[in-house]
């Protein structure tokens, strides 16, 4: 019985510093896990209560912040999108996430310090050490990503747009030049293959495509423009297509003092002229580089009509694209929007209308979100706008509102209009009647006659059900 007794005051001692260990991790964890739910407490509880109460109040507050931006993406979307796209906001939003990943790292290496882990078992005290580190690089990682993305955002909106004045609506209308340009060293400078007016409703969204075919000839210009004084008859010259008065302007700089870019100048003058619409803004793709920013988001789903042939026409047939439903990349989809050795220009036309459609309805907020980085790279290269960095906010809005809303397309081709000898007062009513039906008025908006099959999307209701 003595020697039993003698050992029951080390069992108890033992048992007690097991306790005792066992009391002091859950504490140790305790004060990291209060860290990330609300930074601060953990020094409040550890008795350290100024820098406890300052530091709630700061988390407080910033909750406070992220819940009126909530409210302001629900209640007023057009002044939170003013806001993420203003510059110096975004350049503030970045100091504060990095301030914010460094003091959230700060109170984990201090919550940890006030679990005393020097007094833990060696087993606890490593455990705590890669606790505390995951959570430092979760938290601040995280931060850092989000600082890193909004620096990569607002460098894009520095690059690529300008700081030039707005011009109001038309008649409650965005009219924007869209065009796709291409170059190579068989051809005569940069000529736009894909020329597309998009006339937005400034109030709901709602949206008209006018398609211009790129060989349209003796094409007019806007009154009182050198272009007009130049050629008062139209664009007369030899194989003087729509497509060429671009080249034709940048080689005639002296037509153009002061403009920027002379060709969008006077293709945007020519443009005016045959539908009647004032150009507000202009965005230029390049499609040699198209095919990057479709990579950037993770491709594109596209329903084939038919076999789409790669290459051809001064180069050969490198494959196909099969017919049917297909997840698209880059390089299928320029393919996709440019390839004519099947079909004609008018075909073309119909299938670049459909990969603005997809686009438009796939790329999310999610997509857009995690591969920024990517999406910037891609666009600086390949996109050229005069639309004032001012504006983003509204066109990201209009863009928005138009995910929920058939798009309506006409395109000026045969047989409605010949290209070779263009009724530009039929043209006129065409873009008169589109409008008016496209904000519930009466109209035909394609003329009288829609076409069908593959070239369906060149004229509809519904860009998207055509496609």
């Amino acid at each position: 019985m003595a020697l039993v007794s003698s050992r029951l005051p080390g069992d108890t001692r033992l048992r007690a510093g097991v306790d005792s260990a066992r009391v002091r991790l859950r504490r140790s964890v305790a004060l990291l896990l209060m860290t990330l739910v609300l930074p601060g407490s953990a020094q409040l509880v550890a008795g350290h209560k100024r820098l406890g109460h300052l530091v709630v109040r700061i988390w407080v507050g910033l909750l406070g912040v992220a819940g009126l931006f909530t409210l302001l993406a629900i209640a007023r979307r057009s002044l939170l999108l003013t806001l993420v796209t203003d510059p110096t906001v975004l350049l503030i939003l970045r100091l504060l996430l990095i301030v914010l990943a460094l003091c959230w790292v700060a109170l984990f290496c201090d919550a940890w310090r006030l679990g005393d882990p020097l007094g833990l078992p060696q087993g606890h005290r490593l455990a705590m050490v890669g606790v505390n580190g995951a959570l430092c690089v979760v938290t601040g990682g995280a931060l850092l990503f989000s600082a890193h993305i909004v620096a990569v955002q607002r460098d894009f909106i520095q690059t690529v747009f300008t700081s030039g004045v707005t011009t109001d609506p038309y008649e409650g209308r965005h009219n924007v030049l869209l065009l796709g340009g291409d170059s190579g060293t068989e051809r005569w400078g940069m000529r736009p293959d894909s020329i597309t007016v998009a006339s937005i409703d400034e109030d709901t969204g709602k949206t008209v495509l006018f398609g211009l075919p790129r060989n349209m000839e003796n094409v007019p210009f806007s009154d009182g423009t050198p272009m007009a004084e130049r050629f008062p008859e139209g664009f007369d010259c030899k194989e003087c297509y729509l497509n060429g008065v671009y080249t034709w302007a940048i080689d005639h700089p002296e037509l153009f003092p002061g403009e920027r870019d002379p060709g969008v100048t006077a293709t945007k003058q020519a443009v005016e002229a045959i539908t009647g619409l004032p150009i507000g803004y202009y965005a230029m793709v390049n499609l040699r580089g198209f095919q990057e920013l479709v990579d950037a988001v993770g491709g594109v789903t596209i329903n084939v009509p038919e076999d789409i042939p790669i290459g051809g026409i001064g180069g050969a047939i490198t494959g196909s694209i099969p017919a049917g439903e297909r997840k698209l990349d880059g390089y299928q989809t320029l393919w996709f929007a440019r390839s004519r050795v099947a079909d004609d220009d008018y075909s073309r036309m119909a299938r670049q209308k459909c990969v603005m459609s997809a686009m438009l309805q796939q790329l999310s907020p999610r997509a857009v979100v995690t591969r920024m980085q990517d999406i910037a790279d891609a666009s600086k290269s390949l996109l050229s706008t005069d639309l004032p960095a001012s504006e983003l906010d509204t066109f990201i809005d209009l863009a928005l509102k138009a995910r929920s809303q058939p798009v309506a397309t006409v395109s000026f081709v045969p047989p409605t209009i010949q290209t070779y000898d263009p009724d530009f007062t039929l043209i006129h009513s065409m873009v008169a009647d589109a409008v008016a039906k496209s904000e519930g008025a009466t109209g035909d908006g394609a003329g009288g006659r829609k076409p069908k099959g593959a070239k369906a999307a060149n004229g509809t209701d519904d860009l998207a059900r055509a496609c």
